[in-house]
């Protein structure tokens, strides 16, 4: 069941037409970020504070039907907003990767586990190692997985 609520887009342009044009072709355009050619997907939260959904294009890191959600916000040293929605309300998510929506739940990974995802996502974007090296705090990740 797709989350409820009014839908508020990003106040970034280009946030709000990248998720317009994918979600108005079911995943056939707006799937990578910008000119690299590398793949995306829009991640679905609730506001923490708002309550109104929020839609946002993260790197494609999937492995075995489950994605990282990488929380790199460029290597700033605050958390971007959306981090803050996943602590909040770790079962109101969808991923969509291609023409519908999966509705998953969310966990942040720590340890090996962590490192081995980490990894994947370093492989699907490269820039993630720099972002590291940027900031102080340990860049999230969260581990989608399908709910049953």
């Amino acid at each position: 069941m797709p989350l409820d609520g009014e839908y508020e887009p990003s106040p970034a342009e280009w946030v709000r037409n990248q998720v317009e044009e994918y979600e108005s072709s079911g995943g056939q355009r707006g799937n990578t970020l910008r000119d690299t050619g590398l793949p995306v997907v829009v991640v679905t939260t609730k506001g923490n504070k708002s309550g109104k959904i929020r839609k946002t294009p993260l790197m494609r890191v999937e492995h075995d039907g489950e994605y990282a959600l990488v929380a790199s916000k460029g290597g700033s040293p605050a958390h971007p907003v959306w981090y803050h929605n996943l602590v909040a309300d770790p079962s109101g998510v969808t991923v969509q990767d291609g023409p519908e929506p999966l509705e998953v739940t969310v966990r942040e990974l720590s340890g090996e586990e962590r490192a081995a995802w980490w990894e994947r996502a370093v492989a699907a974007y490269p820039p993630y190692a720099e972002y590291q090296v940027r900031t102080e705090r340990e860049i999230p990740v969260f581990l989608a997985s399908p709910r049953d």
